[in-house]
């Protein structure tokens, strides 16, 4: 089982090595490499996604990430920005669906922003379309307007397109979890508005006709929006574009409490998959010792389930992650009164303590 392990910049160092020290905890062997990513990549090659890094990336069973990005590098050319590497990868690597997990354990009711009846016992699956939409759709640019409202002004634009084989493969992938669920799935566009979105939704309807098991709604993104602070409980699986993916898994993520909860999951058609927190790289508190190594950690574990086909290794980092939950232990974004406040590598070391007690 060959990981690549992409650390990146800011906290990413930090998380993925508890996630390592888990990983290291369990009774199976890994090959694990490591290379430099985004801003750290930068500053070694020049580039935030070195060849060697890409090489090493498709030759892995599964690339283990931390987080990429710092405010010091906004200034550079975009195709030159740590976040390209993100990117990079998702294209080179053909990862097209991205499992977001929003769960509300049942230890941190009290630490999302929402009422208590509003979240408990919430478990939202969004599925979001990773290699087409806004993102990747060219032209793109700038240029001087010739029509519109002000002709002869610079105006940039980007252009949303989605082809018919990638809107009907992740449609296939959002009903098949949905099976394995409450067999309900959510499609999120804005089919008033756009013609990308009316295309998703027409072959999104196309596809569940072969899955006459699952319950299909569809809803504007707006009110999605709105519905996932409002009722959350009422979505099941959802599945939508890159765009609105994008912002809604975030939003979602917030539900739960804190977004240093989320893991998430990319998988290309073979099941090869880039497993990272849905967080950033939090360059303000790097190096502090406080970031919350849970959400990766539990992206490793989704690795073991997906990529690796180790169901009962990924079962067993999920339920020491409630464990530690349960004896109390907070990182400071989920801290509360009565419970234990620890940093990154003490969080760590609790998980790997319950899964040392399970043996």
């Amino acid at each position: 089982m060959k990981i690549a392990v992409l650390p990146g910049d800011g906290i990413g160092t930090e998380i993925v090595a508890e996630a390592i020290k888990v990983l290291n905890t369990l009774d199976l062997k890994f090959e694990m490499e490591t290379a430099l990513v985004g801003g750290a990549a930068y500053e070694a090659y020049g580039h935030p996604l070195p060849e060697a890094t890409l090489k090493l990336a498709k030759e892995a069973d599964a690339v283990l990430f931390g987080a990429v990005g710092d405010w010091k590098f906004d200034q550079l050319d975009r195709h030159l920005r740590p976040e390209q590497a993100i990117l990079g990868l998702r294209k080179n690597l053909g990862l097209f669906a991205n499992f977001r997990p929003a769960i509300c354990y049942p230890q941190l009711v009290g630490a999302s922003s929402l009422k208590p009846e509003l979240i408990a016992g919430l478990d939202i699956l969004i599925i979001r379309e990773l290699t087409g939409d806004i993102y990747f759709g060219q032209p793109r640019g700038r240029r001087v307007a010739s029509d519109g409202n002000f002709p002869g002004t610079e105006e940039a634009f980007d252009t949303m397109r989605y082809a018919h084989p990638e809107i009907e493969r992740i449609a296939h992938v959002a009903f098949q979890a949905a099976r394995k669920r409450a067999k309900r799935v959510t499609s999120v566009d804005k089919a008033n508005v756009l013609e990308t979105s009316q295309f998703w939704r027409d072959i999104v309807i196309e596809v569940s006709q072969q899955y006459t098991d699952v319950t299909l709604d569809h809803m504007y993104v707006d009110n999605a929006a709105m519905q996932l602070v409002r009722a959350p409980k009422k979505f099941d699986v959802v599945v939508t574009g890159n765009l609105f993916g994008d912002i809604l898994s975030d939003e979602a993520s917030m539900l739960t409490g804190s977004i240093g909860m989320l893991p998430s999951a990319s998988l290309n058609a073979t099941n090869q998959g880039l497993y990272e927190p849905s967080h950033g790289s939090a360059p303000d508190i790097a190096g502090k010792g406080i970031a919350n190594p849970l959400a990766t950690i539990l992206s490793a574990a989704m690795m073991l389930r997906f990529s690796l086909k180790q169901e009962v290794a990924a079962e067993r980092i999920e339920v020491a992650v409630k464990t530690v939950l349960t004896q109390g232990y907070r990182t400071a974004d989920i801290f509360s009164e009565g419970t234990h406040q620890v940093g990154t590598v003490a969080m760590g070391d609790a998980v790997v303590a319950v899964l040392k007690a399970q043996s």
